[in-house]
């Protein structure tokens, strides 16, 4: 089947690195912000618990609120910028989950927090796809792997990574109102530098100087695939399926880990954001790593290569007690794995199987099941889990997850530039 990627390449000669490298920049600070306006929570949430007299079952509610909404969006809103631009998609959607983030800090008990939080998933389920498809857009095809990872990195980093010991060290001197607006400021300044670097939908470049096409803003619309074409590449079906595993695996463990550590290990809230931090540094190994990987092994062997190992991982994990080095290494090489299926399958895997025009639909679809089941309903389950059998039962889950993952690879078509054209690739 032919997708919207199935093109020549521009030669070396035509092809804007310098324009390359500064829209993949810009994309990356940002979905760095979602991921820390998105996180920061986490980390926070036995202080919030204390102060506003929540329950563990009530923060997996409104992280799950988050991911449900921003599910539902990005199936729904998806599409926009195919239609009326990336600009004009990103950018509102920037300004929009930034003052929303500083929102939270205002709430005065759960039910403030979950409308705000629920109303920041929608702007990030709208700016998530949108942003993908620029980032495919500006990357040379031999890089697109290893740009997409590079963005998708940048959320592990800042929200998992940095996230952690940010609002563990600010607690020392600020209340944790302080910090969501904190954390909220720098997407408003990204916003600005956004609209500014890229070009709005109906400019064209002058006659006179030429620009690869997958770099510029076509001159004439480009004829859209229908819908039920979207469906067509079998990756898009298991593209759903293998993230709603992913995420189950990634998300209850991230949202839970913070508690899990302070109260079923008994670390100190230090130690707790020390080794909570593995999570994102992890994941921003993996989230690049894995997905530029792909490009020399391919699409399908790098999911299996991130789900087996994120399971053995995970399970050591399991098995560790309260030991600081032990836990942060087996939490990092899981969680990196794990979180480099994020990127891969929303990334790559998911340009690689969008028809004609229909790429921002496409990545779409695929995070919004990923959220809304993975990022959402897991998240529920979860906290019945750990009311029912406690926070360590909610490990298993987690571990379920990429289990299952791991069953659906095999199924994935290699769609792989690199492994497509070697001649003893196997679709």
């Amino acid at each position: 089947m032919t997708t919207g990627f199935d093109v020549k390449a521009p030669t070396a000669t035509a092809w804007d690195t310098t324009r390359e490298f500064r829209t993949v920049a810009l994309l990356t600070l940002a979905f760095g912000l979602v991921g820390l306006d998105r996180w920061v929570i986490a980390p926070l949430a036995p202080v919030m618990i204390a102060d506003l007299g929540l329950t563990p079952q009530a923060m997996n509610l409104l992280i799950a609120a988050l991911g449900v909404t921003w599910g539902v969006a990005a199936m729904l809103m998806g599409g926009l910028s195919d239609r009326i631009g990336r600009r004009k998609t990103l950018v509102p959607a920037l300004i929009g989950f930034s003052v929303l983030s500083a929102f939270s800090g205002f709430a005065t008990g759960f039910a403030t927090l979950l409308l705000a939080r629920a109303a920041m998933g929608v702007c990030e389920g709208a700016f998530a796809p949108a942003s993908f498809a620029a980032t495919a857009e500006a990357s040379k095809p031999v890089r697109r792997g290893f740009n997409q990872g590079l963005q998708q990195s940048a959320f592990a980093l800042f929200g998992l990574g940095f996230g952690p010991l940010i609002a563990t060290q600010l607690l020392q001197v600020v209340d944790w109102r302080v910090i969501f607006m904190l954390v909220a400021a720098p997407g408003l300044i990204l916003a600005v530098l956004i609209w500014r670097t890229l070009k709005p939908a109906p400019e064209t470049a002058p006659e006179t100087a030429p620009a690869p096409a997958a770099q510029m803003a076509p001159a004439a619309p480009v004829e859209r695939a229908s819908f039920r074409d979207v469906f067509a590449h079998r990756n898009v079906g298991l593209g759903m399926a293998t993230l709603l595993c992913a995420m189950c695996g990634i998300f209850v463990l991230s949202a839970n880990t913070p508690l899990y550590l302070i109260e079923h290990l008994h670390l100190t809230p230090i130690q707790m954001g020390i080794v909570t931090s593995a999570i994102g540094f992890g994941g921003f190994c993996g989230q690049w790593g894995l997905p530029a990987l792909s490009d020399y092994i391919g699409r399908r062997a790098a999911a299996a290569v991130g789900f087996g190992l994120g399971a053995v991982f995970l399970l050591l994990f399991m098995l560790t007690g309260p030991q600081v080095p032990r836990l942060f290494v087996t939490l990092f090489l899981s969680t990196g794995f794990s979180f480099g299926l994020l990127s891969l399958i929303t990334g790559p895997i998911a340009a690689e199987a969008a028809p004609p025009g229909r790429l921002s639909t496409t990545a779409g679809l695929i995070i919004g099941s990923g959220e809304i089941f993975g990022g959402g309903l897991a998240l529920v389950i979860a906290g019945l889990i750990i009311g029912a059998f406690g926070l360590p039962a909610m490990l298993v889950l987690a571990l379920g997850g990429l289990v299952v993952g791991l069953g659906l690879t095999p199924w994935l078509k290699e769609t792989a530039p690199r492994r497509r054209s070697s001649p003893d690739r196997i679709s």
